[in-house]
């Protein structure tokens, strides 16, 4: 772990006691802090009181007579829809409050190590390009770490050592509070609308994701351009040419051939144009795992990436080709009887499983859970493409409204969506789990839910022999 230094001896709250909120309270103790942990839900206080930490009510006043420090978990509203009321109590004492992310940002520059820590942030493909750029530097022969929203916590990785890259996704939660940000490479990917409520609209949840352009002053500001968000970002992060223009753009959907720093997608090829001439051009048809438009995004952005911390075209080209791809995300789990059956339980909005329709020509699409501001209204454009659908979940019947002509079926819950769709499918067509919804009504997490689909599909195979 990272030990957070700078509180010893001090009491500091720890709202939230999930993966990033524990992770959080054993690198305050391990910088010989003294963590007070508070959870709204009984079973995470037993578990951090099982770790010896002291637990204690942070709503109340009494609980900040000498207590500081708030630290945040990403879980917890800070501002919208209403404040926690443990951020209600610290705000009204004057304590300080931060979350792991700032606290990691803090660790760094206590320590004299020589690291670079790339960013990436988006509302869409963070995990995909996050873990694609730790894989270009791995293969390159880099050592790196990876963490943040994806796999460990910030706080939960390894000090730091001389060389080495971190490589976070940060969503907008924990960007939204953290007070230090200073990535090395920071990067856009777009913006849909999402966690609305948490944010208080588009305006609030675009200007949580710029904090880390502007907070964080990136080296390199490397920004999808395909939406009029990162076109405005990409305008504001701009410098003159002369002085050294931080910005890289990228674009999946059309050709940059600007005065500055770009790479973009043509007919399959990723290119890099530069100070008015074209670079390197990489093809990207023989990259199975970053097959569709949004994986073409993500692989200009981890190429943009790489670049900027220094790798070179060929080094980067092969590790596009060995990249298998995420969990979760577009995964093939098998082909039965001629249909294939495609986890992508992490599309979590209409825009995600947008991209998951596009990939597949016949679908069977299992989508529902807890839904999304818009609903999948966004997709109606490309219902001709689903030969039924089976919904699941708090959102089915507004989805089977949206749906009307197109076939579709109430199956409740997913076990009950996978075996019907799975009697009804025909040789050629797709199974997909592309939800377009969170997951909280009937699993813990996405991830929680693509285990599931897994399973049940490797029963029907073990059936069919």
């Amino acid at each position: 772990m990272i030990a957070v230094r700078g509180f010893e001896g001090r009491r500091v709250g720890v709202l939230g006691l999930g993966r990033s909120g524990l992770a959080t309270a054993r690198a305050l103790a391990a910088g010989e802090a003294v963590p007070v942990c508070w959870d709204d839900g009984a079973a995470a206080r037993e578990a951090a009181a099982a770790e010896g930490f002291a637990v204690e009510d942070l709503t109340r006043e009494k609980a900040w007579a000498d207590t500081r420090a708030l630290i945040v978990s990403p879980g917890a509203p800070h501002l919208y829809p209403a404040p926690h009321p443990a951020l209600e109590a610290a705000w009204a004492a004057g304590a300080i409050v931060d979350n792991d992310i700032g606290l990691f940002f803090r660790a760094l520059g206590m320590t004299d190590s020589q690291v670079r820590v790339v960013a990436v942030t988006g509302s869409n493909g963070k995990s995909t390009t996050t873990a694609l750029i730790a894989h270009l530097l791995r293969v390159s022969g880099r050592p790196v770490q990876m963490g943040g929203n994806i796999g460990r916590g910030v706080l939960d990785l390894d000090p730091p050592a001389d060389g080495e890259t971190f490589v976070l996704e940060l969503s907008s939660y924990q960007l939204d509070l953290a007070r230090a940000l200073a990535p090395d490479v920071a990067v856009f990917l777009n913006l849909s609308p999402d966690h609305l409520d948490r944010h208080g609209g588009e305006g609030g949840y675009f200007a949580a994701k710029r904090r880390l352009f502007e907070l964080g002053a990136p080296v390199r500001a490397v920004i999808g351009v395909d939406d009029r968000h990162g076109r405005f970002l990409a305008a504001a992060s701009r410098e003159d040419a002369a002085t050294g223009d931080p910005v890289t753009e990228i674009s999946a959907a059309r050709r940059l051939r600007g005065p500055g720093w770009s790479v973009s997608m043509n007919k399959g090829f990723l290119t890099e144009w530069r100070d008015g001439s074209q670079g390197a051009a990489l093809d990207l048809r023989a990259a199975p795992a970053l097959m569709g438009a949004h994986n073409h995004q993500n692989a200009c952005a981890a190429y943009a990436a790489a670049r900027a911390l220094g790798l070179g075209p060929k080094a980067i080209e092969k590790g596009l080709h060995s990249f298998a791809g995420l969990e979760h995300r577009l995964q093939k789990i098998a082909e039965i009887g001629g249909v294939a059956y495609v986890n992508d339980s992490k599309a979590t909005n209409a825009d995600a499983a947008e991209k998951a329709l596009l990939a597949c020509d016949r679908v069977r699409w299992i989508a529902g859970g807890v839904p999304k501001a818009g609903g999948i209204g966004p997709l109606k454009a490309l219902f001709g493409r689903v030969a039924k659908a089976y919904l699941i979940g708090e959102a089915a019947q507004d989805f089977a409204a949206t749906l009307g002509d197109t076939p579709h079926a109430l199956c409740g819950d997913l076990a009950a969506a996978v075996r019907r769709a799975s009697a009804e499918a025909q040789p050629g067509e797709t199974v997909l789990l592309s939800p377009a919804c969170a997951s909280f009504d009937q699993f813990t997490d996405f991830e929680a839910r693509g285990r599931a689909f897994a399973a049940l599909v490797d029963q029907i195979a073990g059936e069919r022999g």
